[in-house]
Order: structure tokens, then C-alpha cells, then sequence
């Protein structure tokens, strides 16, 4: 064998070889602007910082998706961003790997990682990096001098007149039904979980419903704002904010009553990549990257440390600020799974009686 001949076998052979060794994982997440910004305030930082190439992927939520991967022994997926309600239920199938507390990321004071997030944070199969918000939004314009500032206030027409918008849910709606009529945030879903709560919650939204306007997509909100088809509405947070934000409309948030839920990096049950994952899992839930994403998404970091960190103009309109804390429920994700199936039942029979 002649030495060219050789080099370009060990070039060729060496080259292979690097290639195959490479470090790399598969993120999945829901694609969008909120996919955008975990990869430039996440993923590509940490695969800059450690050398490990982050794939990514879209997932369209619940756990089918999970449940085949597992399934056929086929996991192409190594970390993904969830809904504390669906890796709850993925959890419980041992569709997921267990938490690592321990290598979760310390704040920058010492305090221990579980230490420093905030309360449903850290679960058995779920990291969380953001909380977003269903709270209620209202037209500015159509209430100078006077803005709603009570969650009661979404109930009160006469004070506050105009039509009504409202998610074709009963998720949301319920709890607002039952905070408007006196029961305390932390009441909610025990006295939801009653015969009698739930006839008071559904009696309470007797009093707006010829006022309602049911919507049923994300961006349905801001356009009926906006065309003034109704004075106020539920929403979501973070559509409110760009709306607000990016295009300038007089809308307002109304805090009391928010009801959060929590949202987190997850890594799949026999993950090829597990230890690259939890680097990265690691990486993307320290306090200063959770910061970097509440201007892009304007959902709350989950890390108390995170909070002072982020831009003063952003920081009123996140659902993890301490201000907008007081009178807000967070989702109880055992309660829905155990109930949705009833209430939406419920739900849609109250619908239909005129």
C-alpha cells in the first residue's frame, strides 16, 4: 500500500470516526416564536458553551407522541418542553425519566437548585422554566377614568358594561366564577370538587352568559378587543402582551384571579442522549437564562432569582411577578385530570340551555 494511499484511509477513517462521536441530542418544543426563543437564549448557547450539537424538533402536546416513541423502543427524542399536566400524566405511564434534583443548577447566592423555584416548579418528571397565564384583559379605551382592577369586576356588566369573551371551556372559566362569588384562591378547586361549588360556580356565570362571546384560538382574543366586540376578555398572556408590545394596543391586564400554569423541559424514558440531556436541562433552567427569556415570551421564569434579573419595563406584565401573584390560582393539574372529562360534559350541557 503505497503512503498516499494510506493517508487518505486514516484521513478518511479519522474523519468518520470524529463525526460518529460528535455529542449531540433532540430537543422538541411547539415551534413559533416560543421555540425561537429557547433556541437563542437556550439551545445554541449551551451547544456553544459545551460542544454538544442540539437538534430540534416540533411537538404538538399530550403524550401520544411520547407513549410511541417508548412504545416501539424507537426514542427520538431526548428533551422536551411540556406542560406540567401532560408530564404529570406522561409520568405516571413512565413515559418520562425521573428528575435529577441534585443536578439541577444552584442560584447565584448558593441557594440549592429546588431551593430557588418557584412553588410546582420542580415535579417528578418535570424541570419548569416558565409559568404562562389565562387572566382577563380589557380595552383600555373603553374604560377611562374607571379600569376593572377585581376579577368580581368581569361579572359586574353594570359597572363595567360590554360584552364578554370567554375560552368555550369550562377550564378557567369555573375557577373565575367561584373567585368573583367570595371563595379565596386557595379554596377553589376543593370547593369546586363539590356538587353544591360547582352549581354556585355555573349559577355565577348564569349572570353574563347572554353576554358572552365564546372563543376558541389564542389569537381570537386580541381581534375582539381590538374590533370592540367585546370590552374585556380571557386570554393568554403572552398573546396580550404582543399585541400590546408589538402592536400598540390599548389593552390592559387584569392579575387577580390569573390562573398560571406551569410549563418545563422533560427527558424521555430511555432517551438515547440522556446524559448530553441533562446538561442541557441543566443549562437552559439557571436563573439568568430563564431571565433572558421573559422579554422574548413575556411567560414568567420559574426561578425566584430570575425575576430581578429581568428588563424593570418587562417584569410588570409577567405572571411570576411578585405583584401580580396576589389573588392568582395555579392550575391543579390532579384535579382536571381526575374531572375535565365530567366538567366538560357539564359544561357543554349548560351551554346548550337557553
Amino acid at each position: 500500500m503505497n503512503t498516499n494511499r494510506m493517508l487518505v484511509i486514516l484521513i478518511a477513517t479519522g474523519f468518520v470516526s470524529t463525526a460518529a462521536s460528535a455529542a449531540q441530542m433532540t430537543f422538541a418544543s411547539w415551534g413559533g416564536s416560543y421555540q425561537d426563543a429557547q433556541e437563542a437564549t437556550a439551545a445554541k448557547p449551551f451547544a456553544a458553551q459545551s460542544g454538544i450539537q442540539v437538534k430540534t424538533d416540533t411537538y404538538n402536546g399530550g403524550i401520544a407522541q411520547l407513549r410511541s416513541q417508548v412504545q416501539a423502543n424507537n426514542v427520538t427524542w431526548d428533551v422536551v418542553d411540556m406542560q406540567l399536566a401532560d408530564a404529570t400524566r406522561a409520568c405516571d405511564e413512565g413515559l418520562l425519566e425521573k428528575v435529577n434534583v441534585s443536578a439541577l443548577a444552584p442560584a447565584k447566592d448558593g441557594t440549592p437548585g429546588k431551593g430557588d423555584f418557584l412553588p410546582g416548579g420542580v415535579s417528578d418528571c418535570l424541570v419548569g422554566s416558565i409559568a404562562w397565564s389565562t387572566l382577563i384583559t380589557f380595552n383600555t379605551d373603553k374604560f377611562k377614568g374607571n379600569e376593572p382592577k377585581k376579577i368580581a369586576d368581569f361579572f359586574d356588566l353594570k359597572t363595567f358594561p360590554g360584552k364578554r369573551g370567554l375560552r368555550k371551556s369550562p377550564e378557567g372559566a369555573l375557577e373565575w366564577a367561584l373567585l368573583a362569588d367570595g371563595v379565596a384562591p386557595a379554596d377553589v378547586y376543593k370547593t369546586l370538587a363539590t356538587p353544591a361549588g360547582l352549581n354556585r360556580a355555573f349559577k355565577k356565570l348564569d349572570t353574563i352568559k347572554s353576554s358572552i362571546v365564546w372563543w376558541e384560538t389564542g389569537a381570537q382574543p386580541a381581534q375582539l378587543l381590538a374590533d370592540g366586540e367585546v370590552t374585556m376578555s380571557s386570554a393568554y398572556n403572552g398573546r396580550i402582551y404582543s399585541a400590546m408590545v408589538t402592536d400598540k394596543k390599548p389593552f390592559g391586564f387584569l392579575w387577580d384571579g390569573q390562573v398560571k400554569n406551569v410549563e418545563g423541559y422533560a427527558i424521555v424514558k430511555g432517551a438515547k442522549n440522556a446524559k448530553e440531556a441533562q446538561q442541557f436541562v441543566r443549562y437552559a433552567t439557571q436563573a439568568d437564562v430563564l431571565a433572558k427569556m421573559a422579554p422574548l415570551t413575556a411567560y414568567g421564569p420559574m426561578r425566584k432569582s430570575s425575576v430581578p434579573m429581568v428588563d424593570s419595563k418587562v417584569a410588570p406584565y409577567l405572571p411570576t411577578a411578585p405583584a401580580n401573584q396576589k389573588g392568582s390560582v395555579d392550575v391543579d393539574v390532579a384535579f382536571w385530570a381526575d374531572h375535565s372529562d365530567d366538567l366538560n360534559q357539564k359544561f357543554a350541557v349548560w351551554l346548550s340551555q337557553k
